[in-house]
């Protein structure tokens, strides 16, 4: 019973499992692999008549810390190696008394874009700690026509 019960709470994990579907990515092995020492970036992407549009969540990151590229002529990856900065105390005595907030060393996130993506339309902005691509669509191909001929 609990192996069922493992497998519908894997496949009504929504978020995960479309993005799987819509934006399928290289084996957990290879992935594991690439982004060894690397955190992975948080992000909710949206599909839009016209756009993809992808957030991440890169809070103390500026946007020359930022990397946003596309690689296999398909994949798009994010990524920083840049430190989020912790305030720095210039009074002497004073001491951090509980540190929370990690600061990772770097971030890295990949998506497999579909066949309709347009690579080289392709902006990036960086606001309030959130990352915003927005990827545009390409048309969609002409529908072929049909043309009846009469037969004589």
């Amino acid at each position: 019973m609990s192996a069922v019960a493992d497998t519908l709470t894997h496949w009504f994990n929504f978020p995960e499992n479309i993005e799987k579907l819509m934006f399928p990515s290289r084996t957990h092995e290879s992935r594991d692999h690439e982004n060894k020492g690397c955190s992975s970036i948080p992000a909710d992407v949206l599909d839009t008549p016209k756009e993809f549009i992808f957030y991440l969540d890169v809070p103390g990151l500026s946007k020359s810390d930022i990397q946003v590229t596309v690689e296999d002529e398909n994949t798009l990856v994010i990524k920083s190696g840049g430190k989020r900065k912790r305030e720095e105390v210039e009074e002497e005595g004073c001491k951090y008394i509980r540190l929370e907030r990690k600061a990772p060393q770097k971030l890295m996130r990949k998506f497999r874009l579909p066949e309709n993506a347009n690579v080289s339309a392709i902006t990036a902005k960086c606001e309030n700690g959130v990352l915003t691509v927005v990827v545009e669509k390409l048309p969609p191909p002409p529908k072929p026509k049909t043309v009846e001929v009469a037969i004589a």
